[in-house]
């Protein structure tokens, strides 16, 4: 494996590190908070957090991870890396590409909620929408985290 390639590697498994913890955090302990707190002050919280400062974070680090990991099954690709360590590149890009999709249907409804302020049977629906993509997100997301260690693990093991 070239320096390059290991290079985009760790900085997809990284980027990719980041972004599943990020959605865990959203998936295991933010989502489930509207159920203790209302979603009416649930939606509040969201408007300043996931549609303020949240989208430059989120676009950063999503995108970020889905174009380190396709760029590094490229380049692997490119460079004829073995079938063994490029495996694990194959699904990890395959999976990005997927989340990338979930997030196609995630994040049009997670902005819909501005537009129902202070309807909590709306805004019930939009989150309990966004939570389903958004589960099925973030397990894509952690998956393409440990195919991504498995490839480390690989590439650890051929040097």
């Amino acid at each position: 494996m070239s320096d390059m390639l290991l290079l985009l590697l760790v900085a997809a498994t990284a980027f990719n590190g980041i972004l599943a913890g990020a959605s865990l955090d959203q998936s295991i302990k933010q989502l489930p908070a509207r159920h203790r707190i209302g979603v009416v002050a649930y939606s509040t919280y969201a408007k300043a957090s996931d549609l303020g400062n949240g989208i430059l974070w989120y676009a950063f680090i999503g995108i970020g991870a889905a174009l380190l990991t396709l760029a590094a099954a490229v380049l692997a690709f490119v460079q004829g890396i073995n079938a063994t360590q490029s495996l694990p590149l194959y699904i990890a890009a395959g999976l990005s590409v997927l989340h990338t999709l979930t997030t196609t249907q995630a994040a049009p409804i997670m902005f819909s909620q501005r537009q129902f302020d202070h309807d909590e049977v709306a805004l019930s629906a939009v989150f309990n929408r966004f939570e389903r993509w958004q589960t099925l997100r973030a397990l894509l997301q952690v998956i393409t985290f440990a195919v991504l260690l498995w490839a480390l693990v690989i590439e650890k093991g051929s040097v």
